[in-house]
């Protein structure tokens, strides 16, 4: 199923990891990880966000997904199943 995660990440905790210079090697180590088909990064509410959109084999891929954001930046993640136009053409023309 195609997700979205976004990761609010705390200001303090991402200040130092970018001070320490290790905030490439977990994003890309994440990154890696994750390996999302499309994958941003800016402002939102004030706080720096990061948008991860991929396809979650099954909920237990949850935990190893998240856990980096929690344990390393503190961060507040939601995790929310979307569409792309052709996923909701599909689903609409089930509803006739």
């Amino acid at each position: 199923m195609r997700v979205m995660l976004k990761a609010t990440l705390d200001t303090e905790k991402a200040n130092e990891m970018i001070r320490s210079g290790k905030m490439p090697e977990l994003l890309k180590e994440t990154l890696d990880h994750i390996k999302p088909e499309a994958a941003y990064f800016g402002p939102a509410g004030g706080r720096r966000t990061v948008f991860l959109v991929f396809d979650m084999q099954d909920s237990s891929d949850l935990p190893p997904i998240g856990e980096p954001f929690f344990t390393q930046l503190n961060a507040e993640v939601e995790v929310f199943p979307i569409m792309n136009g052709e996923d909701l053409q599909k689903g609409l023309s089930q509803l006739r």
